[in-house]
């Protein structure tokens, strides 16, 4: 990846630029974030001129690595006002890398009402009048773009929310199978709408191998990683057979469930939606599958088909942050509900995090009544997917919801909902939440594996000592990571199997022809971590910032009945590195 495509929207220009010394050893969310603190006004307005959005392919992105199909999307984020990255899966990192992109800068803004697709190819960037799929939602608009191209054509689009700068608003990428997977969080779609862009489309019939410097010694490593991933109990069994979803009954199990608007850490029903659950349902079913990839190159399959009774196609990458929003936290017992909401946020481009975190508020508002999977599906599709007053409320965010209903238990850090795990019962994750430069994210600083699962260890989640180092040195490694284009799965291996990380170094090492250390892959996660804190900063956040909600210091979560209990001090040691 040898070229970056520097986009104009004003005047509708393509440069190919050589890639900055700065910037070569850098991929993904350490190339997105460096470029995004470097190029973007921080005070800037999200929506404005000023801002950019980025795409970047990690670096080990388009080599035969497995787990390595994972693009980065960043810009400042309108949902949190701080800096934002997102990766997804898909076919379109991989196409990047075969066409030798290392990043895609789009700047500036086009005359008002105009929509554009990008074609991207081996020649630059096209602009192409997308008047005629203003209006339409991602589903269509991938079968159109199939019907213009060809089946293997590379789509990465907005859904009408996205067009109508909706702050939950997504960017959605066609995978290998024509489904959709998601760059969720912080309202980058609302950034792609706000530059006219409907689609981008990517074309890498001239693309090329990725080159590696050293094969025999990639080829070597890459063995080794690969035989970790399925040697690993979490990688090799519980992912591939239940997908995400196994966390459901382990969480409810550790009281860490929140449940109803996080009024409770457990809940009744939670086997009704449970992975195991959705896996005997999918193995039931015509047409279903219980392993799926999001991405070429995926061995952990942790994702699945999810068909009716009469094997009709309803969702694929139903992954437990969904099912919790909505089968726990919302109380819609009916798995096949919650899948075709699930559906209906990947078709009108909405997060699916974001999007079940707001239904709950709404419900606990009365938006909504408790459990009502029905009209929550038609809210998403008829309100939300619409951009109707009420789902401009909806559909700008959990905190947009809270403070339009006058509502004090309102889930969010830095503007963005809490995910799936209670932060007063598993503590280490309160602590990635509340220190996270991206706003309330489980996959920062993924703690529950250390907390819940026992991997790298085990501290007790209930207890406070020890949860900030951990969160810590999960944020500066999962930084890391996310520069490789590695599936963030990839940290359970790492962290029980010896062999694991230096496989995965090796691998960085023998594809460029360097010679990189654990402790280069360490102080990387650090610089980054560092870099999008001091844009945050500079945008105006404080540590006051890196506070949970005040009602989790006040209301006790059973069954545990323990509280959120570090003082802001203790918080902060976080960033002492």
């Amino acid at each position: 990846m040898n070229r970056i495509f520097r986009v104009n929207m004003k005047d509708l220009t393509c440069k190919i630029e050589e890639v900055p010394e700065a910037w070569a050893g850098l991929g993904g969310r350490g190339l997105t974030s460096t470029i995004v603190a470097a190029e973007v006004p921080p005070t800037c307005h999200p929506l404005g001129p000023n801002n950019k959005l980025v795409f970047a392919p990690g670096l080990l992105t388009g080599t035969p690595a497995a787990q390595s199909g994972r693009m980065s999307a960043g810009a400042k984020s309108p949902l949190t006002g701080g800096i934002k990255e997102s990766n997804a899966g898909g076919t379109s990192a991989q196409q990047f890398a075969k066409l030798g992109i290392k990043a895609m800068i789009i700047e500036d803004q086009p005359e008002a009402g105009k929509w554009y697709e990008l074609h991207v190819n081996n020649d630059g960037v096209t602009f192409h009048d997308a008047s005629a799929l203003k209006g339409m939602q991602n589903f269509d608009v991938i079968d159109a773009m199939e019907a213009k191209y060809n089946p293997k054509i590379g789509v990465c689009s907005i859904g009408i929310p996205g067009e109508e700068r909706l702050m939950a608003a997504n960017i959605s990428v066609k995978d290998p199978d024509h489904k959709i997977r998601s760059h969720g969080r912080g309202g980058l779609g609302a950034v792609m709408g706000s530059k006219n862009i409907k689609v981008i489309t990517i074309d890498d019939s001239e693309g090329k191998k990725v080159e590696i410097a050293d094969k025999d010694k990639f080829r070597a490593a890459a063995k080794v990683f690969a035989k970790a991933m399925l040697d690993h109990p979490v990688t090799g069994e519980g992912l591939p057979i239940y997908g995400t979803n196994v966390l459901i009954n382990i969480l409810n199990e550790a009281g860490g469930l929140p449940t109803k608007n996080f009024l409770y850490g457990s809940c009744e029903h939670h086997d009704k939606v449970s992975g195991e659950t959705m896996h005997d349902v999918i193995a039931s079913r015509p047409n279903g599958h219980t392993k799926h990839g999001c991405h070429a190159g995926c061995i952990i399959q942790c994702s699945q088909v999810y068909t009716d009774d009469k094997g009709e196609y309803i969702t694929s990458g139903f992954e437990y942050e969904t099912v919790w929003g909505l089968g726990i936290n919302c109380m819609i017992e009916s798995l096949d509900d919650c899948a075709r909401i699930d559906n209906a946020m990947d078709n009108i481009g909405i997060d699916s995090i974001e999007g079940a975190v707001l239904i709950a508020v709404a419900m606990e508002a009365g938006v909504i009544p408790w459990g009502d999977g029905k009209e929550t599906l038609r809210v998403m599709n008829e309100e939300i997917g619409k951009a109707t007053p009420l789902g401009r409320i909806l559909g700008n965010g959990t905190k947009s919801v809270g403070e339009a209903y006058g509502l004090t238990r309102v889930p969010v850090v830095k503007g963005q909902g809490i995910p799936a795990y209670d932060p007063r019962s598993v503590k280490g994750i309160g602590i990635t939440y509340a220190t996270s430069t991206m706003g309330a994210d489980h996959t920062a600083g993924y703690s529950i594996a250390t907390n819940i699962l026992q991997v790298g260890g085990h501290i007790d989640p209930l207890q406070k000592e020890g949860q900030v180092e951990l969160s810590r040195n999960l944020s500066i490694a999962t930084a890391s990571v996310d520069s490789t284009g590695m599936c963030i799965f990839i940290a359970f291996p790492a962290l029980d199997i010896p062999e694991c990380l230096p496989a995965l170094i090796d691998m960085i090492n023998a594809r460029y022809g360097i010679s990189l250390t654990g402790d280069d892959v360490v102080e990387l996660g650090k610089y980054i971590l560092k870099t999008e804190k001091a844009f945050n900063d500079a945008a105006g956040f404080t540590n006051a910032d890196d506070r949970l909600p005040e009602f989790f210091e006040y209301e006790p979560i059973p069954p545990h009945n323990v509280v959120w209990d570090f003082s802001g001090e203790e918080i902060d040691e976080f960033w002492n590195f």
